[in-house]
């Protein structure tokens, strides 16, 4: 008796799941009609409309995947929090080109687009806005794409993608102490040698 249930439960899932794939690619309306013609073709009485409603609006959110809300500029900067204006640009290229929507959504980006991107995230502009994509093309973020227009590149994308916000390890700030401690490290060590060469002298 067990096993005969197990096979009717086994049964229904499929035709259910067989129900959602033939009424994936129709839409909202197209998806009642197609749950009623099927209901009445199979001498199946409808339940109240309050009820087939609720459930068609089941079925509807079960097989459309959830669209998020977009996200703005600010925002985005907030999260992914990057460190110079240069990376500011690569974000801004990788927003309008993949986050922005309607007709704010373009994969080419100008020195206009930076100031007004850069005053609505709230980041401090650079002293001279006419030099950012240039700065950001030569840092590998950015490539021409002619009339003062630039696009973001894989190297772009993967940076703000995929590594940032940078952890604290990776911070440019951080690798210039690092890189000004070494420096300073040199001048001690040749004193050293020079207070070895004195001894032996002595």
């Amino acid at each position: 008796m067990t096993e005969k249930r197990e096979g009717e439960t086994k049964t229904l899932g499929q035709a259910i799941d067989e129900i959602i794939q033939a009424l994936q690619s129709l839409d909202s309306g197209s998806r009642v009609t197609a749950i009623k013609a099927a209901c009445e073709h199979l001498s199946i009485s409808l339940i109240d409309k309050p009820k087939i409603e609720h459930v068609t609006e089941k079925v509807q959110q079960s097989i459309t995947p959830s669209i998020s809300k977009p996200i703005d500029i600010k925002s985005l900067k907030e999260q992914k929090r990057p460190s110079s204006a240069i990376e500011m640009a690569a974000l801004v290229a990788f927003y309008l080109s993949e986050q922005a929507t309607g007709s704010d959504r373009k994969n080419e980006v100008d020195v206009d687009d930076m100031i007004k991107y850069f005053k609505q995230a709230g980041f401090t502009l650079p002293k001279k806005p006419q030099f950012l994509l240039v700065n950001a093309k030569n840092a590998g973020y950015l490539d021409s794409a002619g009339s003062g227009k630039y696009k973001l590149n894989p190297v772009g994308y993967n940076l703000v993608a995929h590594n940032l916000p940078r952890s604290q390890s990776d911070s440019p700030i951080k690798i210039k102490k690092a890189k000004k401690r070494t420096a300073k490290s040199k001048p001690e060590k040749s004193s050293l040698k020079s207070d070895k060469k004195a001894k032996n002298i002595s």
